[in-house]
């Protein structure tokens, strides 16, 4: 897959949301890099870019073979806080750039947004960043941004799954050439019977149906797993294709389910 500025990104990635430092994260991150994982999701909120720039390292896995994506806390938005927090990042986790950054949540001040956007356009500038991009944004955010930015962002990170899914938005993000990712796109273990029912005539598991959906919509997901049998099953989801049907009855699930804040009244 491509970024609207022609940088490659993989078609699945890693989430490392909660992973504790050391024999954890460096457990998971090695069985994720030898089961074909090459991208790496953290953020400054996590708390744990250091621990998994050192995991990389412990592996002795090369800088250029991996996409490392984070994301900048609510609390150091601003542009003078935004840029500083990058530059922080990139010394706790011992890189000289991040691929992507993104800004963590909009939250409901447009002018902290857009302050906030220019330092990540900074980096963007001065190579820090390959790529810049949003994250929990919905569409009033995106046109804002979009109607005052000088780079456009090339990523949006959202929830996305069968009981949360919005046509508008994503068609909203193909037409300005903004890539899609899904973060907790498993339900959270919490699949019902449908989605079972569905695994069973492909001889997969719910996990590997609901991460083959996002990705036959274009949508990058980034699952998160620690056992490395998991991470095994989570990426090997290249080789069949979910019918028309199928599709059309994971996408009826849809009840508007958030597993987290609404990007819409969620301040700080």
């Amino acid at each position: 897959m491509e970024l609207s500025n022609g940088v490659s990104i993989p078609a699945i990635g890693l989430g490392v949301y909660k992973m504790q430092a050391g024999s954890e994260m460096n457990a998971a991150v090695k069985a994720a890099y030898r089961a074909g994982y090459r991208l790496f999701d953290t953020a400054q909120m996590y708390g744990n870019e250091a621990a998994l720039g050192e995991a990389l390292r412990d592996a002795g896995i090369p800088r250029e073979d991996v996409f490392l994506i984070s994301k900048i806390n609510n609390d150091s938005q601003w542009y003078a806080p935004a840029l500083a927090s990058i530059r922080e990042t990139l010394r706790k986790m011992q890189t000289p750039y991040l691929d992507s950054f993104l800004i963590h949540w909009p939250g409901q001040n447009p002018e902290r947004t857009l302050d906030t956007w220019r330092a990540l356009e900074t980096a963007y500038r001065e190579g820090l960043v390959r790529s810049i991009g949003v994250s929990n944004f919905e569409i009033p955010h995106l046109r804002h941004l979009l109607d005052h930015c000088e780079i456009p962002p090339m990523i949006d990170q959202i929830e996305h799954t069968p009981l949360l899914h919005d046509d508008a938005l994503l068609n909203f993000l193909r037409e300005h050439s903004i890539r899609a990712m899904a973060w907790a796109p498993l339900l959270r273990g919490r699949f019902g019977e449908d989605i079972p029912r569905i695994a069973e005539k492909y001889g997969k598991t719910p996990a590997q149906i609901l991460l083959r959906w996002n990705i036959q919509q274009g949508i990058i997901p980034i699952p998160k797993s620690k056992n490395p049998a998991r991470l095994a099953e989570n990426i090997d989801v290249f080789d069949f294709e979910l019918a028309k049907e199928d599709m059309t009855a994971l996408n009826v699930m849809n009840c508007g389910k958030r597993t987290s804040h609404d990007p819409l009244t969620f301040d700080f």
